[in-house]
């Protein structure tokens, strides 16, 4: 049900117009170095934000005078933007697979780009989507793809590992708002030594890997809201991005040599799939180190709307 506004709306002083005001602050946040579709869509979220409005009465109620109390409410929120911080972490909440998802500095902010590996899961099993899975997430931090993946496979269970521990508290309050915990496992390791020890002893079906993949020479260059914002954990690849990849195949490697069926990632049936989100002209270099890895085969790459490799399919036989 759409909420309804406020009811009356007083207005401020001057009278101004909800969207004059929106239309002020993206002004303000373009001078702060935003881009200009960035700082519209931003300076209307904080907007919503404020009010505690869904879109639909934003735009309903956009052309009426600002109530009461919005200007003391906005400002501050505006202020934050115009310094970079994300507005992802001025809401705290960020929406990915259509299911809002607690965020904060402790985690990477999910991106849209990052849905192409659920939507990759769901066609490679697309025949097993009812089946009782197991699947395990890599580096999972706000745990967005470990607790889309449990609502899409409902009768899978869900390994989420990460190193930090503060990010598993977030992924675990997101499992909870989503109806999910019951069916994830947290494990607080780096993922190389858990891989490398042998896991779980799970045999699983389907691994997701939203690894660091930014080369560490290009940390300065990202944008304010990324470099000064976001961990660096969950960013910084090494030297040419692709160091987390490479520890991730050469610890699953060790891992199945070191115990027969303690460790052992594949299936018993059918083998596993390997997921792993990469950056921009990393295509190249991955099809060179999967083609170097025991045991792995490239099935493919999956690119996003721009055209842009962004997941790479790799296949596990037994």
């Amino acid at each position: 049900m759409t909420p309804a506004p406020p009811a009356p709306l007083a207005t401020t002083a001057g009278g101004a117009t909800l969207f004059e005001a929106v239309s002020a602050a993206r002004k303000r946040l373009v001078t702060a170095g935003v881009a200009d579709a960035e700082a519209a869509a931003d300076a209307e979220l904080l907007a919503r934000h404020a009010l505690g409005w869904d879109w639909a009465t934003w735009l309903a109620h956009r052309g009426r005078p600002a109530p009461d109390g919005f200007t003391a409410q906005y400002a501050p929120l505006v202020a934050r933007r115009e310094r970079r911080e994300p507005v992802s972490q001025i809401t705290e909440a960020r929406e990915f697979w259509g299911l809002r998802f607690a965020v904060g500095p402790t985690v990477l902010t999910p991106r849209p780009e990052t849905e192409l590996i659920v939507e990759t899961a769901l066609e490679v099993l697309a025949d097993r989507q009812d089946e009782p899975l197991a699947i395990a997430d890599m580096g999972t931090g706000s745990g967005c793809l470990a607790v889309a993946l449990a609502r899409e496979f409902p009768r899978a269970v869900v390994t989420a590992i990460d190193q930090s521990a503060d990010a598993l508290d977030v992924a675990r309050r997101n499992a909870a708002a989503h109806g999910v915990a019951g069916r994830i496992e947290w494990v607080r390791a780096p993922f190389q030594a858990w891989l490398g020890g042998g896991g779980s002893g799970a045999c699983f079906d389907l691994v997701v890997a939203n690894l660091p993949y930014v080369p560490s020479g290009e940390m300065d260059a990202l944008p304010p809201e990324v470099r000064e914002h976001e961990p660096r954990l969950a960013l910084d690849g090494g030297i040419d991005g692709l160091v987390p990849l490479r520890d991730l195949l050469r610890a699953w490697r060790r891992g199945d040599e070191t115990a027969d069926a303690f460790g052992r990632l594949p299936s018993r049936e059918a083998g596993a799939w390997l997921l792993v989100e990469m950056g921009m002209g990393q295509a190249d270099p991955i099809r060179s180190i999967v083609s170097r890895a025991p045991g792995f085969d490239l099935a493919g790459m999956r690119v996003d709307l721009q055209g842009i490799p962004r997941v790479a399919v790799i296949r596990r036989p037994l």
